[in-house]
């Protein structure tokens, strides 16, 4: 991997590294827009002004929108989920493993 491609690449985790960054770009994985009390539920535990500050970092970044109706996933936001998506296939037998070794 050349230079240029690991600092994209390091600049990009450095966001997702934040706390709650996924969860609040998983929370609107569906596409429906979200008021921001709706995307505060839909995260659990995560408090307003945590939200208010990784909103803002997302929608810096180009990955979330607010519309007419509340906070949307953009389209580079869809794009990036549908590719950490495919970790689930990864994460459902890791888990399993994690499981028996603490049995």
């Amino acid at each position: 991997m050349i230079a240029r491609d690991m600092a994209a690449l390091s600049q990009l985790l450095s966001l997702l590294e934040a706390r709650y960054a996924i969860r609040v770009l998983w929370a609107l994985k569906d596409g429906q827009a979200q008021t921001f009390r709706a995307l505060q539920d839909s995260i659990g535990g995560i408090t307003p002004n945590t939200l208010n500050t990784r909103i803002k970092e997302l929608r810096a970044a180009g990955l979330m929108s607010h519309g007419g109706n509340g906070y949307l996933i953009s389209n580079a936001g869809a794009e990036l989920l549908k590719r950490i998506s495919g970790l689930a296939v990864f994460a459902v037998p890791w888990a399993a493993m994690q499981n028996k070794k603490k049995v």
